[in-house]
């Protein structure tokens, strides 16, 4: 397999780049447990639910939809709960998904809402939950740990849910989902995060991981291609329901056969100096916006 892209390192560059001059530190557990809980019962018989840092859209927040640029007015900032139909609506506007390389233009690539539904209807799991949980992108690693995590951890208990699937889209979200997965795996709920940034979840300590070597934002499957969602899923369900210990698996889908998509995610080296000036001023525009 062609190596993935090395988010921390490709981020880090990126924001020296644009003159930001304390790099930015990710969490790091390496060296300590991985907490891990074993599934307790029969897949066919556990209640499944679904953990997103995607937007529900709001129409009062500006351009979200497909293509849309970096949108930090539709950022959230709270933990939510909604019905897990498929009709519900989520975006990923508010975040630093790979714009270069895919639209956005099917969220089941990011809320695999049908792919789980199916796998219930043919009794791969036990039930899906009523509702799927919104999780904020947060770079403040205390805020996730110690906020988010612990109202997830009542939300989930209170809804008996038995396990859960993560589905981060940008790096800070695959740091947030894995932070989460921590503290759930630490109090008896067994979690899978699938996702595309392999070097993020793996030094924050994950239990259990999907990697995906796809553009960011495309963590349950090619856009339009129900096939390729329904194979991400059943890859994190085998994995949900085999492993014994802290695990990654690697999807063995491939993305493009060329790898160039690779080069374009926040490169430095792909612009001039007055185009990253552009963009420094566009982002200090953007968090202008996130704390009005």
């Amino acid at each position: 397999m062609p190596d993935p892209i090395h988010y921390i390192e490709r981020t880090r560059r990126w924001y020296a780049a644009l003159g930001y001059e304390t790099a930015y530190k990710w969490a790091d557990h390496c060296s300590e447990p991985v907490p891990f809980t074993p599934l307790r019962k029969p897949l066919s018989q556990t209640r499944v639910a679904i953990i997103t840092t995607a937007a529900l859209f709001d129409p009062d927040k500006g351009d979200q939809g497909p293509g849309a640029a970096y949108n930090g007015g539709a950022k959230f900032f709270s933990i939510y709960r909604h019905p897990a139909t498929e009709s519900a609506d989520t975006r990923i506007s508010h975040i630093a998904y790979d714009r270069d390389n895919t639209a956005a233009t099917d969220q089941r690539t990011w809320l695999p809402l049908k792919a789980l539904h199916n796998a219930y209807s043919a009794g791969r799991i036990g039930e899906t939950e009523r509702y799927f949980y919104g999780l904020p992108t947060n770079r403040s690693q205390r805020v996730t740990r110690d906020v988010y995590a612990p109202q997830l951890l009542t939300m989930l208990k209170g809804d008996n849910v038995d396990a859960v699937i993560l589905m981060p889209n940008c790096p800070v979200c695959h740091q947030s989902v894995t932070l989460v997965a921590r503290h759930l795996e630490a109090r008896t709920i067994p979690t899978v995060i699938m996702g595309c940034a392999k070097d993020i979840v793996e030094r924050a300590g994950a239990p259990r991981f999907v990697f995906s070597d796809f553009p960011l934002g495309n963590s349950a499957g090619k856009p339009h291609d129900p096939q390729s969602q329904a194979d991400k899923l059943s890859l994190a369900l085998d994995l949900l329901e085999t492993a014994e210990r802290s695990e990654t698996v690697q999807s063995p889908q491939v993305w493009d056969l060329s790898q160039r998509w690779k080069e374009d995610y926040s490169n430095p080296d792909r612009f001039t100096a007055e185009e990253l000036s552009v963009r420094r001023r566009e982002f200090d525009t953007q968090k202008a916006a996130v704390r009005n």
